[in-house]
């Protein structure tokens, strides 16, 4: 049996659909991020699951010793030892004695850093200081001590700053705001909201990401309170129409918001008809939408309930992309 599906199609403005976003969660300031430090250290008191000797760990322990005035010339072998690189990020306002967490990573040949201890460990950033010191006991997850290739762990709380980043953020005369998700569209909406809110031509959008801000008069000195204002201030956000793809698991990722144009599809034992006016199709089984708009989320939703695969549904959105009926982006991953 044939099976009818009959929509009826009218296009409406995105922005009926769309929610206001704060900007907040749209852009970044700039200088207001995490910066990645690393470091070389040692763990010990493994239960037999170190590294059992080479050339690194060797050299690492010899100078180890000497720093703690034991004076040594025989090779050091051990088991219950490890090298690892320790991870993590300074934060951008990070303050002398703050606590950071700090990921763990074996480089040699170890099989488990479960039950082990970081001896202390400098941190350093990518200009070379020393941002942060590391030490303390790993956590590899809920996973038993001894446990196979527990290889990476994480020590809670296991490195304190030493070093601030010099930042004068409250003496700033003017902000940079960046776009996570790159738009002609938002970047003009963002521009507009925050003269509109300030009250005055203290905004430019510069291009596709950029956003360049004036501190107001009323604001100098007073950069934070103006953030905490500018950063809840909502704009509707305009994203390009994409489908994401997977077709390993069959998931299938889009928008609501994205619409199809008339359009008649046959696939297998599916008739599938958009078109728009008369919402009678005269043949098969139909079905009929409360909407007079047709988004995916409808057709999903109409071709779901008639227990259309995953497979069919990938396969009838690359035939409507390349008829030109879906006008959006698809992205196969």
């Amino acid at each position: 049996m044939i099976k009818s599906l009959l929509f009826v199609c009218t296009l409406l403005p995105f922005a009926a659909f769309a929610n206001a976003s704060r900007i907040k969660d749209l852009v970044t300031v700039k200088g207001v991020r995490d910066n990645p430090i690393i470091g070389y250290g040692l763990v010990i008191g493994l239960n037999g699951t170190g590294d059992g000797g080479g050339e690194i760990t060797n050299t690492s322990l010899k100078k180890m010793f000497q720093t703690l005035g034991l004076n040594t010339q025989k090779e050091i072998t051990s088991k219950n030892v490890a090298a690892v690189i320790v991870t993590s990020s300074l934060p951008a306002f990070g303050r002398l004695g703050q606590k950071m967490d700090v990921t763990v990573s074996s480089i040699g040949d170890a099989s488990s850093l479960a039950g082990g201890t970081l001896l202390v460990t400098p941190l350093k950033g990518g200009d070379g200081n020393i941002y942060a010191v590391a030490s303390g006991g790993i956590s590899v997850g809920g996973m038993k001590k001894g446990a196979k290739m527990a290889t990476t762990g994480r020590v809670p709380g296991g490195a304190v700053v030493e070093r601030e980043l010099e930042l004068s953020f409250n003496d700033k005369k003017s902000l940079r705001l960046a776009l996570n998700s790159p738009d002609f569209t938002t970047a003009a909406r963002i521009e507009k909201v925050l003269n509109q809110e300030l009250g005055g031509k203290y905004a430019t959008a510069a291009d596709a990401t950029t956003i360049d801000l004036i501190i107001p008069t009323q604001y100098e000195k007073k950069v934070v309170e103006l953030i905490a204002q500018v950063e809840n201030f909502r704009v509707i956000a305009d994203l390009a129409a994409r489908i994401v793809i997977n077709e390993r698991t069959g998931t299938l990722v889009a928008g609501g918001d994205i619409t199809l144009r008339k359009v008649a599809l046959s696939h297998g034992d599916l008739v599938l008809e958009v078109k728009g006016g008369d919402n009678q199709s005269g043949k098969g089984q139909a079905v009929h939408l409360i909407e007079r708009t047709t988004t995916i989320n409808d057709l999903v939703k109409a071709l779901n309930a008639i227990g259309t695969t995953p497979e069919d549904l990938i396969s009838i959105f690359q035939a409507l992309k390349q008829n030109g009926a879906l006008v959006a982006e698809i992205e196969l991953i």
